[in-house]
């Protein structure tokens, strides 16, 4: 019998998980009815969603709603077009990661390039474009300060123009609310000069932070560890650099939901409500209170958001988890404890 460590931690994560041992079977194992059936819910399949990474020729397409609550959303987004409108939220800062190709983002706070691995934030109220050359990108809005975890690797730059090409016009600006959602949450459409808008960036000192986190994977026993790049009151987001893992470590969020996108490399999701082969491209969501590991035979990094705030998925799942008897997991570790030697 496999016995594996499980770590109930508490979001912020300030203090020290407390690490419990436990037998893994019985761990993977639904409780035993009573004499009067079940008494707890049916086990609910871990979903996933899945893009591709490649870019693939579309129309104009808004972006899609993954995950959504009251205090959060997470989407994906992909663009070969300029954006056709100014941006401006009233209640949420808005973060994203670039997955492929490039994005030039201007801001009141500057222009930055964005590439491949790129995180950045635009704080809430600042007006915003993009201009997507075949290119794919997670988009964040959180109706709370989020700070920067990482030092900045570059920052925008006040760039008139922002790209070969451009031209002064008068555009659309499109100010929202509800989490930046545009169908019907528009509180005002206008038109605006856009040199007006880039020169605000010479008028102060404020600039947008451009992070990277490391790209050395973790190695060694213990639970995985995270790279934190934003933090807020009730969600922090951050990058698990992983190597080849056994999984001996499971994870238990006491009071957060999980939601993890695959940036790069394979690995065995393994979780009390079944087992799912993640490859790049792929979001799935671990509810509160559910414990998870990964096996992994290769290096491979993923994207944490971890929210205190649940965040269902919104968005046509592309499959689901299976439940595994211990004994396949256990056949799966021992490959990779081989390859590892």
């Amino acid at each position: 019998m496999t016995q594996v460590r499980e770590h109930l931690d508490v979001f912020p994560f300030v203090t020290a998980p407390r690490v419990l041992r436990r037998v893994e079977s019985n761990l993977l194992t639904r409780a035993q009815p009573g004499p009067k059936g079940p008494l707890w819910s049916e086990v609910v399949p871990i979903d996933v969603v899945h893009f591709d990474q490649t870019y693939t020729k579309q129309p104009f397409a808004a972006p899609r709603f993954l995950y959504e609550g009251l205090h959060g959303r997470i989407e994906w987004q992909q663009m070969d077009f300029r954006q056709p409108f100014y941006h401006r939220n009233l209640d949420v800062d808005e973060m994203s990661y670039q997955i492929a190709g490039d994005r030039t983002l201007m801001t009141e706070y500057g222009t930055a390039e964005l590439r491949t691995g790129d995180f950045v934030r635009i704080p809430v109220g600042v007006g915003h474009d993009n201009w997507g050359r075949q290119e794919s990108h997670i988009l964040w809005y959180l109706p709370e300060p989020c700070l920067e975890r990482l030092p900045a690797q570059r920052t925008t730059q006040a760039l008139i123009p922002p790209f070969e090409g451009w031209q002064a016009a008068t555009v659309n600006e499109l100010i929202t609310d509800c989490m930046g959602s545009a169908g019907g949450h528009d509180t005002a459409a206008q038109r605006s000069d856009e040199r007006l808008i880039l020169e605000d960036v010479l008028s102060h000192n404020e600039r947008l932070a451009v992070v990277r986190p490391s790209s050395e994977a973790s190695t060694g026993d213990g639970p995985r560890n995270i790279e934190w790049i934003w933090t807020g009151a009730s969600s922090s987001i951050g990058m698990v650099n992983s190597g080849v893992s056994a999984g001996l470590d499971y994870i238990r969020h006491r009071n957060a939901d999980e939601i993890q996108y695959q940036a790069s490399g394979h690995r065995l999701l393994v979780t009390q409500h079944g087992v799912v082969e993640v490859v790049p491209g792929d979001f799935a969501r671990i509810p509160i209170g559910v414990a998870f590991t990964s096996i992994s035979t290769e290096p491979n990094r993923y994207i944490a958001t971890v929210s205190y705030h649940r965040l269902p998925r919104v968005y046509e799942a592309s499959r689901e988890s299976e439940l595994w008897s211990a004994q396949d997991v256990e056949s799966r570790r021992s490959a990779v404890l081989q390859s590892a030697r």
